[in-house]
């Protein structure tokens, strides 16, 4: 992490940027150790009537946080940041790993910025509930379900599981059943 500490009417001492310094190693965990020396945190403390107010500004590839606080001790505000910065920081991290886990489409990252979609792959399973009905009744259920292009079902005149599917740029279905 690239750290810069500045004063705004009041000075940047030694123990003030150790003190920083030290509550930023917290949020070291969030970043990748790769990465870590692409993160840029901007620290600006300044000195407002009675006030102490510390702002942290914490720049990384495509996400930044902020956090500003204000309190009678500077140590507190540096805390308080610190604190902000961290919920933040879970917060994405959450997000991201969840964005990970619902991802139906596998990727394996090659060297570099070039990726390469896995392919002959099962990447979604769909359930459907196969039930015996006639190929009229299941026509009505097909047009009945919006987004779908085929349905299953087991035909009650042959007791096979039979497909029927909406043909492309037509009002009419096809039906696929089995050769044997």
């Amino acid at each position: 992490m690239k750290i810069t500490i500045t004063g705004k009417d009041l000075k940047a001492t030694d123990a003030i940027k150790e003190y920083a310094e030290k509550k930023l190693n917290r949020i070291e965990k969030y970043f990748d150790r790769e990465n870590a020396n692409d993160v840029e945190v901007n620290v600006t403390i300044k000195n407002e009537k009675d006030t102490q107010i510390a702002e942290m500004y914490i720049y990384t590839k495509g996400t930044s946080y902020k956090a500003v606080t204000e309190s009678k001790d500077l140590y507190a505000s540096i805390d308080k940041d610190i604190d902000i910065l961290e919920g933040q920081m879970r917060k994405t991290k959450a997000k991201k790993e969840k964005m990970q886990r619902d991802s139906s489409l596998k990727q394996i990252t090659i060297s570099g910025d070039e990726e390469k979609v896995i392919e002959n792959e099962v990447i979604k399973n769909a359930f459907y509930d196969v039930r015996p009905i006639s190929v009229e009744d299941a026509k009505i259920k097909l047009s009945e379900k919006t987004g779908s292009i085929f349905y299953p079902f087991i035909n009650v005149d042959t007791g096979k599981v039979n497909v029927i599917f909406k043909l492309k740029d037509s009002k009419n279905f096809g039906l696929i059943e089995p050769s044997n």
